[in-house]
């Protein structure tokens, strides 16, 4: 850099002038050089010589804001998106997040150069595989520019592209322009102006005694960087306070205010964007700070370095869960020590219990494991549109992927060897379909077919198996068993066996004895109608209240007369007409008087039994059943290794478990609604708007806790809330990685949508929701993701379903609602600096 008159020039380095005249030669290029080597500055070099206008894509927002405003800074004419802020977009540069540029490549179209910064993100278990389609989707008409300082194999992306038919080149840098090194703070004497005998503000006050400041500082957690913050303010005695303007103190709040006066500060994302990014980040990047403690979870988004790093734990917290430091993590984080321009040499600091600079590595990049299933089933979708088959087109796409062994969907055998009887080309699904095979049963034919399932008929139409052949059920005595009282007997007239159950026997006078059974029937009845009659009109009279209190002889003589014989008159009148209701089961079919005894006799044939019916319509009772292959199958070419192949999980077959394509792969209204999102959001609203009684108004909300994770639920199940359990229902808890765990969306989490509805209705109320776990920057996070979304949905296509048309409609208003009509084309960065303008 030469400075004078006013002018800053500053001479690239022999391997950035190579990349820029590479791209000036139309090839893409791949670029691996340590951190803060000047890697963007490529960029910047080509920027004059742009013929077509360019997409700059960084792994964050912050990132995105920081060089949109570097460079409108500089006279560019610059855009963003972000998903939730998309300003500028025909501009000549447009700064954006990766996954804002999935759907023009989907639909074959893109800018004239991609730039992705931090291409290692496409190891990331959740975000590679946006990354990974979108280079692999890129038009061969858009040049890429891949830019990294931590990839190990940068040459195997390379032989990618190549792979993908394109002309791309590797500039490799090794040397760091301002050298690292080690220091042990163990070693080193404790200085005289710190008073503490904690161990972080010992260890820096050894640091900055021998001139190893500015220190970062990365901790585990957002708690450990406050508190190790506060500690080393508290115990360093500063000459010179910091002064910040009534804006800047506003902005950070009074907390961290106190410990920037004494150029301290910590930084993490429970901090607002504006606090983050405006406050700390401006006056680290100006050389104000003396200590800045920031989480390791946040390290990709920090964009300053100072000149020493010390790692505080070879552990950090994302989410609710702990993480081992990757060795490409610390070669980040190391690699924020040394300020080109300000400093000779960095500094990784450790000591014996801390990670040292040895431990640091380059990432050595391979794809994740899961494939990006909503472009998929969009590229499906489309292509079933054209009236083509679904399947190829997507096996296709994943022969374009980030490896060298093919990617495999579970269809490649069945589509290899074409149609089969059965329809299916999930292989797991039909090596499933062919082991479960088919429970058979004997049909009236004495043939083998499926067996239905059982329903209920009449015995007079029921069959039964005997003697290997099929016979009406009531042919056979068997068949009774167990069914009514009496004994046995056969109406000739109809071939079918009942029952005779004796009723009374005739005296040589001609009256009628009833038999026992009957005759106990024949009391109880007559004495409960005695009774009702009484009791009913028991409360009108005094006469008639006195019936109830007959004198025990008349009460006697009165059960005598139900006990001895009656005339056939009586037995015809009284007895018979009550007869049918007391026999168990069966009906009446006549009288008939054997010798002295008079028999009823019952016929069976309206009982109804359980059966299944073939498929001539006969029903049949317990018919002989066995286990079977499929009637498809059977002599299918493929059945030995449909019977042999190993089951494994595959995407097609999650997507047919989760109802997102039909048997030959054409994405169903569920995979269509998917395959708009990113991850497993689109399953979350596919689910509620095929809930027809979930209210619209409520979802726009609820789509809140898709993206905000655990902080929101307090002590309530971070997974519940009314979108919660619907997933849980419809989806099970299946855990499909990057798309579901436990039955929900990785992010989602219970909370959020309350917390918007609050801020929506009185914004004042965001500092009343805040505590120690939940703080400004993540409900500034949740507002800006939750708004994020609802662009997505507005910015999807159109899909003739009422319910979504309805929600992109409630989506719209409330964008245009929630928009701030001050700063409503600005990112959050320009906006704190309007603050600290005025």
């Amino acid at each position: 850099m030469f400075e004078g008159l006013g002018v800053n020039l500053i001479v690239p380095d022999l391997w950035q002038q190579e990349a820029v005249r590479a791209l000036q030669q139309g090839m893409d290029v791949v670029v691996q050089a340590p951190t803060g080597s000047g890697k963007t500055y490529i960029f910047e070099l080509f920027y004059a010589g742009l013929k077509r206008p360019a997409v700059y894509t960084v792994p964050t927002r912050a990132l995105a804001n920081d060089k949109l405003t570097e460079w409108r800074s500089k006279g560019w004419d610059v855009g963003i998106a972000t998903g939730d802020i998309a300003s500028n977009l025909n501009a000549r540069v447009v700064v954006a997040t990766l996954e804002t540029q999935r759907s023009r490549f989907l639909r074959g179209d893109g800018p004239g150069l991609l730039v992705v910064d931090e291409f290692q993100m496409l190891g990331d278990a959740m975000r590679g595989v946006h990354y990974e389609l979108a280079i692999a989707l890129a038009p061969r008409s858009t040049q890429l520019l891949l830019l990294s300082g931590s990839v190990a194999n940068a040459r195997d992306v390379v032989e990618w592209l190549r792979r993908l038919g394109r002309e791309a080149v590797l500039i490799e840098h090794t040397q760091r322009p301002v050298p690292l090194e080690e220091r042990d703070l163990e070693t080193m004497p404790d200085s005289q102006f710190i008073h503490s005998r904690q161990l972080w503000p010992r260890l820096l006050g050894r640091a900055l005694r021998a001139e190893l400041g500015p220190v970062l500082l990365f901790a585990p957690r957002r708690k450990a960087a406050e508190e190790i913050a506060q500690a080393i303010a508290s115990a360093l005695l500063v000459r010179d306070p910091l002064t910040l303007s009534p804006a800047q103190e506003m902005i950070a709040g009074r907390k961290l205010t106190k410990l920037i006066r004494n150029r301290v500060a910590y930084h993490h994302s429970g901090l607002g964007y504006a606090a983050r990014a405006g406050v700390v980040e401006a006056l680290a990047k100006a050389g104000q700070l003396n200590v800045v403690v920031a989480t390791m979870g946040l390290a990709a988004g920090i964009n300053f370095s100072m000149r020493s790093v010390l790692v505080t734990d070879r552990r950090y917290y994302a989410g609710n869960f702990e993480r081992q430091v990757q060795a490409d993590e610390l070669l980040q984080m190391f690699g924020r020590a040394g300020r080109r321009g300000f400093d000779e040499t960095g500094y990784a600091l450790f000591t014996s219990h801390l990670p040292r600079l040895g431990d640091a590595r380059p990432l050595q990049l391979r794809r994740s494991a899961p494939v990006d299933w909503p472009s998929l089933l969009g590229v499906m979708h489309a292509t079933a549109q054209r009236n083509e088959e679904p399947f190829p087109a997507a096996l296709r796409l994943t022969r374009s992927l980030f490896s060298v062994q093919n990617v495999p969907l579970g269809v490649e055998r069945p589509l290899a060897g074409g149609p089969r009887p059965c329809g299916l080309w999930v292989e797991a699904e039909r090596a499933r379909f062919v082991r479960r095979g088919v429970r058979e049963m004997m049909n009236s034919r004495g043939e083998w077919e499926t067996k239905a399932p059982s329903t209920m008929a009449s015995l007079g139409d029921a069959f039964v198996f005997e003697k290997e052949s099929w016979r009406p059920a009531l042919s056979l005595a068997r068949t009774l068993d167990g069914i009514g009282q009496g004994n046995l007997c056969r109406f000739r007239d109809v071939r079918r066996y009942g029952r005779e159950l004796p009723l009374a026997t005739v005296l040589p006078n001609g009256e009628l004895v009833l038999a026992k059974w009957l005759g106990r029937k024949f009391r109880q009845q007559a004495m409960k109608e005695e009774s009702g009659a009484v009791s009913s009109q028991g409360r009108r009279s005094n006469h008639q209240a006195e019936r109830r209190t007959l004198p025990s002889d008349i009460r006697s003589a009165h059960a005598s007369s139900l006990r001895g014989p009656m005339t056939r008159a009586r037995f015809e009148t009284e007895v018979l007409a009550l007869l049918p209701g007391w026999i168990d089961s069966g009906s009446l079919r006549d009288l008939i008087e054997r010798g002295r005894t008079i028999c009823a006799r019952i016929d069976y044939s309206t009982v109804s039994v359980p059966v299944h019916l073939d498929s001539l319509g006969r029903a049949l009772c317990a018919p002989p059943e066995r286990d079977n292959i499929p009637a498809v199958c059977r002599y299918c070419d493929q059945l030995a290794w449909d019977q042999t192949v190993a089951i494994v999980a595959s995407p097609s077959y999650a997507w047919r478990e989760l109802g997102l394509i039909e048997k030959d792969g054409k994405p169903t209204p569920r995979g269509i609604l998917f395959s708009f999102f990113q991850g497993g959001e689109g399953l979350a609203i596919a689910a509620a708007l095929e809930e027809e009684s979930y209210p619209l108004a409520d979802l726009v909300f609820d789509l809140a806790n898709i993206r905000a994770g655990p902080r929101f639920a307090g002590e309530d199940a971070p997974l519940g809330g009314r979108l919660g359990i619907l997933c849980q229902r419809l989806y099970g808890r299946r855990d499909y990685p990057g798309y579901l765990e436990m039955g929900v969306p990785p992010q989602y989490g219970a909370g959020a949508a309350e917390v918007v509805r609050e801020i929506l209705a009185n914004p004042a109320a965001r500092h009343k929701l805040t505590s120690d776990l939940l703080r400004h920057g993540d409900i500034e996070r949740a507002l800006m993701e939750w708004r994020s979304l609802l662009r997505q949905i507005i910015a999807a296509p159109d899909y003739p379903q009422p319910r979504w048309r309805e929600l992109r409609h409630l989506a719209t208003a409330h964008v245009e609602q929630t928009r701030s009509p001050a700063l409503a084309e600005l990112p959050p960065l320009l906006a704190a600096q309007q603050l600290r303008r005025g």
